[in-house]
């Protein structure tokens, strides 16, 4: 999970789950009836910005080590404020670590809509639809972070890795394994690049 998440106004991204395999599960087995919090329309005047966003905060500080806590404090982050897009990411990054896919995609849905040149929706988004196993939605959706944010290294980073477990070669594929090969700086993420640069095809 990004260390860069304690930041008030930044949604938190998944690539590290993703690292080395998907998560195993599947989207039909958690699409049970919305259980995250009083998500009604909210005049300007019941909106507490400041609030939501102090509260965002606070659970920024605890997801890593007590999850529940966080869970709370960011439902309690949207009551104050419905239009809270980094509380709506973060609470799907909570959601999509537990496999609960269904109720992280209509999280990131949200988060997209309110943060619309922030890439972190779009790509745990993405995540969320590769854990689903529906492929052919997650490349389109990285691609999507990607246009809101060009030079968005983790996005990059999860694509290149569907395209190469998905078969895909080609200019697009050797292009993203170039980019992550010399503009990472995790060793890993390099190494594995290169290793798949140097495949036959590519």
């Amino acid at each position: 999970m990004d260390r860069g998440h304690r930041e008030t106004s930044s949604p938190i991204t998944l690539l590290a789950i993703l690292v080395g395999a998907c998560v195993a599960v599947s989207i039909g087995g958690c699409g049970s009836p919305r259980a995250s919090g009083p998500y009604s329309t909210q005049s300007a005047e019941a909106r507490d910005p400041r609030k939501a966003d102090e509260l965002n905060a606070r659970a920024a500080d605890v997801i890593d080590r007590d999850p529940q806590q966080a869970e709370a404090l960011l439902r309690e982050a949207l009551t104050a404020d419905i239009y809270h897009g980094p509380a709506h990411n973060n609470l799907g990054t909570l959601y999509l670590a537990q496999g609960k896919l269904y109720e992280a995609a209509s999280e990131f849905e949200w988060a997209r809509k309110l943060l619309p040149g922030h890439p972190d929706p779009r790509m745990n988004l993405a995540l969320t639809l590769e854990s689903a196993g529906r492929t052919d939605e997650a490349l389109a959706t990285y691609e999507t972070a990607l246009e809101v944010y060009p030079q968005h290294l983790p996005s990059m980073q999860a694509l290149a890795r569907l395209r190469v477990r998905s078969g895909m070669t080609g200019d697009r594929t050797r292009e993203l394994l170039q980019q992550v090969a010399f503009k990472s700086e995790d060793a890993q993420w390099r190494d594995w690049a290169r290793v798949q640069l140097a495949k036959e095809d590519l």
